[in-house]
């Protein structure tokens, strides 16, 4: 049981700041996540607090989970804060990557996938805001046609909010595209389409091709198939 109004049903993971879990409703049996904070990665309530703050001033952009209120809980003879979201249906990023043929995405899949990526980041971004911590394994993938239907997980606060933090953004979208169409292993072969878009991954020259997502975005939507 949690804060005595949800039944745990499976852990979904863990991470540095605590353990993620799919829980019950009681009153109505829905499917809730919740995400119970380690005390020691939560001096004063400043993490969950944060993550809850942030969630809340983006709840407009869909690719973020939609935050709903926190719990006080024991774990053992302590007590944590417990933060209840939506539960995000999908499979991690990482997890799709691998059950493709040599453990990568087909170029015109990774180009959508990343198309999805950008227009949910440039929805934070244009908030003033950044996301800090996008990396595959926080990133929950469902199919729907030939779309894919994105949700971010977690932030990672990197002090104020500045451009240069939106701009870890961008080349960390590059990143993931470069590792979902086959990494350092396959980049030699890759053709012009996916190399315009990495750059060596040198972030000079990602940055100077793509100094905001807007630009990542558009270019995804309107360049030329050599």
């Amino acid at each position: 049981m949690l804060a005595g109004r949800y039944r745990l049903a499976e852990p979904l993971g863990c991470g540095w700041e605590g353990e993620v879990y799919r829980v019950a409703e009681l009153r109505t049996g829905i499917s809730r996540a919740a995400k119970v904070f380690y005390p020691e990665r939560n001096p004063g309530n400043r993490t969950a607090r944060f993550h809850a703050r942030k969630l809340e001033r983006l709840r407009h952009c869909p690719i973020l989970i939609q935050y709903h209120h926190s719990e006080e809980v024991e774990v053992g003879e302590r007590k944590a804060t417990c933060l209840i979201s939506d539960l995000v249906e999908g499979e991690p990023l990482t997890e799709l990557t691998e059950r493709h043929a040599g453990r990568r995405l087909p170029t015109f899949e990774a180009l959508h996938l990343l198309r999805a990526l950008a227009v949910g980041v440039e929805c934070i971004h244009q908030t003033g805001e950044y996301h800090g911590d996008l990396h595959a394994g926080n990133i929950v993938v469902r199919r729907r046609g030939v779309h894919f239907d994105l949700r971010v997980l977690d932030f990672f606060h990197r002090g104020r909010i500045s451009r240069e933090n939106r701009q870890m953004d961008i080349v960390d979208m590059v990143r993931i595209f470069y590792d979902a169409v086959g990494g350092p292993e396959r980049y030699a072969s890759q053709p012009p389409e996916v190399k315009t878009i990495c750059r060596g991954l040198r972030v000079g020259l990602i940055l100077e091709r793509f100094p905001t997502a807007e630009r990542l975005r558009r270019h995804l939507e309107s360049f030329g198939w050599q």
